[in-house]
């Protein structure tokens, strides 16, 4: 599927330079790394430290340093996170007042029935 996506110049985290197996690869960098953009592929060092400086001044971008590839850090645990909610059936129940609806009349007359 073809597809267009507008997305500014000023959205883009800079110009980065990112390591293939054999070649480097110039990537336009943004936060989603789906819609980062490769500029430039090529095994040769100098042809690719020219094009950074020329896409980086293009661009206004800053030149980002190469990626390390990093370990995830681990899982933060959420200190009970459930203990703070409603339970299920007191969520559906509607929340009323004390009397609730229980008919408070202002302003008419009361029939009481007496034996």
């Amino acid at each position: 599927m073809r597809m267009a996506i507008n997305v500014r110049v000023s959205d883009f985290l800079g110009v980065a330079v990112r390591g293939l197996d054999d070649a480097k690869m110039l990537v336009l960098a943004h936060r989603d790394p789906a819609l980062s953009i490769p500029l430039c592929v090529s095994a040769d060092r100098v042809e690719i430290d020219t094009a950074w400086q020329m896409w980086s001044a293009i661009f206004g971008l800053p030149q980002l340093p190469e990626e390390k590839v990093r370990e995830p850090a681990p899982r933060r645990r959420r200190h009970n996170a459930i203990r703070e909610r409603r339970p299920k059936f007191l969520v559906r129940r509607r929340a009323g007042g004390l009397l609730g609806d229980a008919g408070l009349y202002h302003g008419e007359r009361e029939i009481i029935a007496r034996d």
